[in-house]
């Protein structure tokens, strides 16, 4: 039977939520704010919220110093290749953990998903040498794959759990029909994994296009996605909060709009997994 659960408690639960959401969203609403100020009311003390001179002027110079789209153009095919490339590689790894366990799987993934604890400075010399010898230093190809190697781990994971809730009895079923092992994974076990697949998709995405540290050291200015684009209007003296702003509200606008219209399917595909 179901707790009661009161309406005080109600009301304390969902204040505690918006007081937590608000306090997250309020550095992406002062980031907008102060994209339309002036660079003397951006450093202002005490700061005004609302109530200032309205400008784009800080939008007209931003676009007129940079390449936006061409920085915007490398973020979507740095994210999207390194998540398609990931999803390649993790599908069939995932099914075979998950359809086809050994001794070690487990251990497997808990060493797979550690990796993700090391500081990426530590391989960033030997990482830079190999892409100044191979030739793919500030090149789309080099950092859509070591985006694809980073979050592989999280992509594998993920991808086993959803495949763990999918009965294994439905894919023996499939290979007395005579379905062979690709067709199986492929018209089988992928459309039914699709919400998990989705969500998967979308929070990649989402990782390769905040990714700052590796776009940062391996790129110039051919392949340089939007975080070079706001690093290169950050100044150690602070004079450019409001070009910083611009440049920053320019480049999580995408982000934060396609987390927006798909989060019902992001929030449906993480939970496939959960505890029901």
């Amino acid at each position: 039977m179901p707790r009661a659960v009161t309406n005080q408690r109600k009301l304390i639960v969902t204040l505690a939520a918006w007081t937590i959401g608000m306090a997250i969203f309020f550095p992406i609403l002062w980031t907008f704010l102060t994209s339309f100020k002036t660079e003397a009311e951006a450093i202002a003390s005490p700061p005004s919220f609302l109530f200032f001179e309205w400008t784009t002027e800080n939008y007209s110079e931003v676009q007129s110093r940079s390449n936006y789209p061409r920085h915007f153009m490398n973020s979507v095919i740095i994210s999207l290749g390194s998540t398609v490339l990931g999803l390649l590689i993790a599908i069939p790894a995932a099914w075979s953990m998950a359809f086809v366990p050994g001794k070690r799987t487990k251990d497997v993934l808990m060493w797979m998903l550690s990796t993700k604890m090391l500081p990426p400075v530590g391989v960033l010399i030997p990482i830079y040498l190999i892409f100044r010898d191979t030739g793919l230093l500030d090149s789309r190809v080099g950092l859509v794959l070591v985006l694809t190697l980073i979050n592989l781990p999280i992509i594998v994971w993920m991808l086993y759990t959803y495949f763990k809730e999918i009965p294994g009895e439905i894919l023996e079923a499939a290979r007395m029909d005579g379905a062979g092992l690709w067709s199986e994974v492929l018209y089988v076990l992928t459309p039914m994994a699709v919400p998990g697949i989705a969500s998967t998709l979308l929070l990649n995405v989402i990782l390769a296009w905040n990714e700052a540290f590796w776009t940062l050291n391996l790129t110039a200015s051919k392949a340089a996605p939007l975080t070079a684009f706001i690093a290169s209007y950050s100044s150690p003296e602070g004079l450019f909060y409001a070009k910083l702003s611009a440049a920053s509200t320019m480049a999580i606008a995408p982000i934060v709009i396609l987390g927006w219209f798909s989060q019902k399917q992001l929030v449906r595909g993480l939970t496939f997994g959960a505890v029901k």
